[in-house]
């Protein structure tokens, strides 16, 4: 079972970020990513369609709360 008091300390936490930690948190995320995709290529691209879906999904959720916010 998840501690939830340590889910609350970590989502404190997060409030402090920094536009350059969250920068640096995008950075890490990023380079795991690629960092997986070289070791597992061959498993990877048997799921090809799968992230390709999931990227899209993101994006036009992305897009759509972009421009929520900015009316």
């Amino acid at each position: 079972m998840i501690n939830f008091n340590i889910v609350k300390k970590v989502m404190d936490a997060t409030k402090k970020y920094t536009i350059l930690d969250y920068g640096f948190f995008k950075f890490l995320m990023i380079t795991c990513g690629i960092l997986l995709g070289v070791y597992f290529t061959e498993t990877i691209l048997s799921f090809i369609w799968l992230i390709w879906i999931v990227f899209a999904v993101s994006a036009v959720w992305m897009t759509y709360k972009i421009f929520k916010y900015t009316k």
